[in-house]
């Protein structure tokens, strides 16, 4: 993942170096759990950073434009270990090959998605305690908790009247309008059932409108676009850090556009306060900064849930950013491509769209995908829901090169009108599953002693390992990581996450168990010192 040079700028009073985490101990890691203080030694984190992502631009190509050789750049300085792991994968007959602990993918569900998705396969195999034995987590859920996913399941199933007719004959249709130039919004009939979806399952207090609605293929694609349409050459968003690093890409290639880091630290200062909390006191000292050095922000970015932290904003905090943006008449794109991901119950999700009133509803512009919430990130759906016209028109002018084919949007159409088998079938059972494989990876965090952050959203836990760094550096981290794929486990560096303490990684555990495990304790043999140690470069 390309990590983003940065100016630099003012410090903070305090130093993360003094986590104190009493009183925030919980079952789902709803704050840090560590087994003590952070490094006494770690410097001061910066308040805002502002993105320059030519700074380290080296490479020079007679055959390309300087805009294509940076582009070329990009790629060159980028996804190293994913490259990595592309050529040397675990498979079967690949055991020593290697296992992907860092790419935020669903790989639990499947079997749930080919019957469904299809053509000609029956339904079958509604899951129960013994289908979720076989995903080889039946000993991490509580008793309760699997006799609650599976009995609802398999109840729900049994009277739902369209689960015994999933033939996914509905899946396949050809038809000339699918084979020709669609509205480049997207096919009407998509955009209707994207429109019902998002106010379903968003709890919109009015339903949506199919005419706010733009279909593209993925929220990349979303990044991309909507940076290029708001902002000049130049210009930036503000965007909380650590954060999802590929939107660092997304908004600069084609539009230019730099990225202000708002930077969140681990450090707890009250009962009522959390790891990594944002603050409107901090948005507000990063916008004053960036503009002190001269640089114009259009917008603020948000990601509900939150990459990599799995953190879930409340109404109020989500009205307090909007408020922040409307003061500064500045646009706000939310990302809810996690939405229907979370699955510990306890931890309640509001969309923004979910909002009686938004403060400035013509400058919020919200999208999602399928990739995340239905282990489609092959696929390439996304959407924009956006209240401005203007914006959802340039938009829409960017889908010639953007857009998804006639006969995968009626596919889209045909899985989201399907609200029966998305209720009782797949969401209780995805839900249960992603819970199952986040408690096993938690205990085993656990019984090492390792600090983490989760709070039961994505697929991800973000995890504490500065103690295992000789030196708090960055270098140090990329040596930690080479060393896990080195020992054929790929994690994601904080880094990349534009995590100003060195040492936090990202950790993906929506995988089956005989890969999760194994990744497990690959994991543990490098932090027990039991490792392979790096051997120089990696191809």
């Amino acid at each position: 993942m390309f990590i983003l040079p940065q100016k630099d700028s003012g410090t903070p009073t305090t130093s993360p170096g003094s986590v104190s985490t009493q009183g925030l101990h919980s079952n789902h890691g709803d704050g840090l759990e560590r087994e003590g203080s952070g490094k006494p030694d770690q410097k001061p984190l910066k308040l805002y950073g502002v993105g320059d992502p030519t700074a380290m631009f080296s490479s020079d190509s007679p055959y390309l434009s300087s805009r294509g050789s940076i582009i070329k750049w990009f790629w060159d300085s980028a996804e190293e270990g994913y490259r990595t792991y592309h050529m040397d994968e675990y498979e079967d007959e690949n055991p020593s090959g290697i296992i992907n602990l860092g790419t935020s993918e669903n790989k639990l569900c499947f079997d749930l998605l080919s019957r469904r998705v299809s053509p000609g396969a029956p339904l079958g195999g509604i899951p129960s305690c013994k289908g979720l034995s076989s995903l080889g987590f039946l000993g991490t859920l509580a008793p309760e908790s699997l006799l609650l996913a599976s009995a609802s399941v398999r109840s729900s199933a049994l009277l739902s009247p369209v689960c015994p007719q999933l033939s996914q004959s509905d899946m396949l249709r050809v038809e000339p309008s699918l084979l020709q130039y669609p509205d480049w919004r997207g096919h009407l009939f998509l955009r209707e059932e994207v429109a019902r979806f998002l106010s379903f399952y968003c709890r919109s207090p009015a339903p949506l409108k199919p005419e706010n609605v733009v279909v593209l293929n993925g929220c990349a694609s979303l990044f991309s676009a909507l940076a290029t349409v708001l902002c000049e050459v130049g210009e930036a968003f503000l965007i909380p850090a650590p954060y999802y690093g590929a939107i660092t890409q997304h908004v600069y290639l084609y539009g230019n556009v730099r990225l202000v880091c708002v930077y969140l630290d681990s450090e707890v200062t009250g009962l009522e306060t959390r790891p990594f909390q944002l603050t409107v006191e901090k948005l507000e000292m990063a916008l004053e900064g960036a503009n002190s050095e001269g640089v114009k922000v259009k917008g603020l970015i948000l990601i509900n849930p939150q990459n990599p932290l799995g953190d879930v904003y409340s109404p109020g905090e989500l009205q307090e950013y909007l408020k922040f943006a409307k003061r500064h008449e500045l646009h706000v794109m939310v990302d809810e491509v996690y939405m229907l991901s979370v699955f510990e119950e306890s931890v309640g999700y509001h969309s923004v769209l979910s909002l009686e009133r938004l403060p400035d509803p013509q400058r919020t512009h919200v999208m999602w995908a399928t990739s995340k919430d239905f282990g489609m990130s092959g696929l390439r759906f996304g959407t924009l829901y956006t209240e401005n016209q203007d914006v959802a028109t340039a938009v829409s002018s960017l889908c010639r090169y953007h857009g998804l084919s006639g006969l995968v949007q009626y596919q889209m159409a045909q899985l989201l009108r399907d609200r029966d088998w998305i209720n009782q079938v797949y969401l209780p059972e995805n839900h249960a599953r992603l819970k199952a494989a986040h408690t096993y990876v938690s205990e085993e965090l656990r019984a090492l002693g390792i600090p983490f952050v989760s709070r039961g959203a994505g697929f991800f836990i973000w995890v504490d390992l500065r103690k295992y760094l000789p030196a708090a550096t960055f270098e140090e981290e990329k040596l930690l990581w080479r060393r896990f794929l080195d020992n054929k486990v790929l994690l994601s560096f904080g880094q990349a996450f534009e995590c100003k303490e060195p040492g936090w990684f990202r950790l993906v555990f929506s995988d089956k168990t005989h890969r999760l495990r194994l990744g497990m304790q690959r994991v543990r043999r490098v932090l027990e010192g039991k490792s392979q140690e790096p051997r120089g470069p990696h191809r």
